[in-house]
Formats: C-alpha cells, structure tokens, sequence
C-alpha cells in the first residue's frame, strides 16, 4: 500500500497546525456534535469492553466523543502526524481517559491487531488519494472482527451533479467558519477537485463494498460532509 493510503498524509499537520486544529474548527462545533451523537447511536450496541480503533485519530475529538459514553471502551487511534499525537496524548491524560488509549504513530495498515470490535474514521478518507482508497478502506476492514461495525465521515460531492455548484456555494460558507479568506474561498472548487480526494457518494458506497464491507448504510448529511455505516461479514 502506498505510505498516503492509510490516513491524512503528515505534511497536511504540522505542529503549528495540530495545536490550533481544534481551536480553527471551533466554528463547526454545531455540526461535528450531531455527527458525534449520532456515531454514538450507531455504535450503541458494541460489546462490553470493546476495543476501536480510531483512523487518523488527530487530536483525539472521537476517543472523547465515545469515551464520554462508555467508559469501559479502550482504543488504539493511528495517524501519521507524530505532532497531532502528541496534542491527543496530551489531552487524553488531562482528562483522565489516557490509560484507556494507545496512540500510534503511522498508517491503519501498520496496525498489528486484526480483532477490533469497531472502527472509526472522521473527517480522513478525503485525504487519501482516489488510487489509493480502496487499499485504505480493505486495510480498515482486516483489522475488524467478524461482524464488528465501522463508521465514517468525509468530504463527498459529485462534480458533474447539477446541484454541485450551488452545494460548492453553502461548502464556501462553512469554509468562511473557519476563517478562510476569499482567496482560499476562490479556488476551493479546484482543492476539491485536484488536492483532495474527495468523490461522490456512490463511488465511496462502491469502494466500501468493494473493500469487502455490507451494503453502507448513510446516517449523516451536513452540507458536503457526508457519514456511512456499515459491518464487515460475520
């Protein structure tokens, strides 16, 4: 698998951007809670004592959202940004839950466990390459349990929609949350497009089936953010 398959590749946090990543998307509190919420209800019934594993695990925002509910959870949360660890580690100890927690540094399939009861991954498949998709979803769904569950969230459109332009219209204005300038607003469509990876919604259905996964089943919408769930097979 090529090194850009599993997760966002580093260079896109550095350590400037890891510590003011949460504090940047502070504006989008509204929209990361409800999709949190309803992660929680899609992944209510894991087993006691389950074990997830967190996809490109940032500054640890899922590790939160899931621990908060249960604390006999424990998780292993991969990225390839030593410095967005770093700032989880941090965090996660501060607020008590570290021992439950094992951070590494890498790639989803550098992972060594393949009996994980769940899998998350929010707001990181669009940063992975279209080449490289299918290898990040299938290395996700071998470090599952049979039947365990995996949920996702990423950038999704697609381009050659009627209704893209005016989708890139409302996108622009989360973008504009955040703090962007009109230059960055200007040339968004083209980031999409030629930086990102993002694709549409039934390319990524096809991708997670083609990874191995059940039929995905879409449990979020918010603007160009768009969430799945689904299980690998028992």
């Amino acid at each position: 698998m090529k090194r850009g398959a599993s997760s966002a590749p580093s260079h896109f946090f550095n350590r400037d951007m890891a510590e003011a990543y949460d504090r940047r998307n502070a504006g989008l509190k509204p929209l990361s809670d409800c999709l949190h919420f309803q992660m929680r209800l899609v992944l209510c019934h894991l087993p006691e004592r389950a074990k997830v594993l967190c996809v490109g695990v940032g500054t640890g925002a899922d590790i939160f959202a899931l621990a908060s509910e249960r604390p006999d959870l424990s998780f292993v949360g991969v990225d390839p940004s030593v410095e967005m660890l770093e700032v989880a580690r941090h965090r996660l100890d501060e607020a008590g839950i570290g021992d439950r927690c094992e951070l590494r540094p890498g790639y989803v399939d550098e992972v060594p466990q393949s009996d994980f009861d769940a899998a998350v991954s929010i707001f990181v498949a669009h940063f992975v390459q279209r080449d490289d998709r299918a290898d990040f979803y299938r290395a996700i769904h071998d470090r599952l349990a049979p039947g365990a569950r995996f949920v996702s969230a990423e950038i999704s459109g697609d381009f050659d929609a009627p209704n893209f332009p005016e989708m890139l219209e409302d996108w622009k204005r989360v973008h504009r949350l955040m703090g962007a300038t009109e230059e960055a607003l200007s040339s968004l469509g083209e980031t999409l497009r030629n930086v990102l990876g993002v694709v549409g919604p039934a390319e990524t259905e096809a991708l997670w089936r083609e990874a191995g996964f059940a039929v995905p089943v879409p449990f979020y919408q918010a603007f160009m953010i768009r969430g799945w769930h689904t299980h690998k097979p028992a």
